[in-house]
């Protein structure tokens, strides 16, 4: 069987006949409609699943590509809409203000995010693996998916790439029941080391299963090819390859 091996950011080793498969998934909440994106090779079976909760941009093309790469690596991955189809920001002040609605209701995130959750779980495809089911986010998503966590879902592990770190109720991490793994750029300036210091102690006192990656050199959204503002959020092409490999590293121990 031909490999073809990427070296752009994820290294991965793709299998060069896998044919990954574009499903839309829709949900609504409290009469909301949201439309997210479930990827997976259809070649593969028992395939665990993966929640990928997007950036501050939500479901872009970009989002979309990483969910594709993750999934060549062997999960069935949902590029999940926790904003809903009439919002899709078009620049930062825009993606500002949809993130920052649901970081100042972390009920309405958690219930958001645990949505989508319930929406890929609904429509896994039968090469999935349902007892085996994860979630990550990037910046934005990295914090939705540990205030899932935080809200006591019951998931397998919980990975953050350059996520916030910080909660308004550091008590629900009593709450989680997964692995956390946090991916975090050494020098972001969105994510100082106080607000580390106080998730650390979070984690602590709740006596999580936790791990925290520093990468040296890496600001925020290390993993986004796109990201360009130097000292601020800047693509990071090997702390982005290094992650990836800690996630699928956790992925492996937890889904045995």
């Amino acid at each position: 069987m031909k490999t073809l091996c990427l070296l752009s950011g994820m290294a991965l080793c793709l299998n060069v006949n896998a044919a990954i498969v574009s499903k839309t998934v829709s949900h609504t909440m409290a009469d909301k409609q949201f439309e997210s994106t479930l990827v997976y090779d259809d070649s593969q079976q028992q395939l665990p699943a993966v929640l990928m909760v997007p950036n501050w941009m939500g479901p872009t093309s970009g989002s979309l590509d990483k969910a594709k790469k993750i999934a060549a690596m062997g999960y069935a991955v949902m590029m999940a809409d926790v904003y809903g189809t009439d919002v899709r920001p078009a620049n930062a002040d825009e993606a500002g203000k949809a993130a920052g609605a649901l970081r100042s209701d972390r009920a309405l995130l958690r219930g958001r995010t645990k949505a989508a959750l319930a929406a890929m779980k609904a429509n896994l495809p039968q090469n999935a693996d349902p007892s085996k089911v994860a979630a990550i986010g990037f910046c934005f998503g990295g914090g939705a998916v540990l205030e899932l966590a935080r809200g006591g879902e019951p998931l397998a592990a919980v990975v953050s790439f350059h996520g916030n770190l910080d909660t308004p109720n550091p008590a629900d991490a009593n709450n989680i029941q997964a692995p956390i793994l946090v991916l975090h750029g050494a020098v972001d300036p969105y994510v100082p080391p106080e607000q580390v210091a106080a998730f650390e102690k979070e984690m602590n006192d709740a006596k999580v299963d936790w791990q925290l990656i520093a990468y040296g050199g890496a600001v925020h959204s290390f993993t986004n090819p796109q990201a360009n503002a130097v000292g601020k959020a800047n693509y990071h092409p090997k702390a982005a390859a290094r992650s990836f490999r800690a996630m699928d590293s956790l992925f492996k121990e937890v889904f045995n």
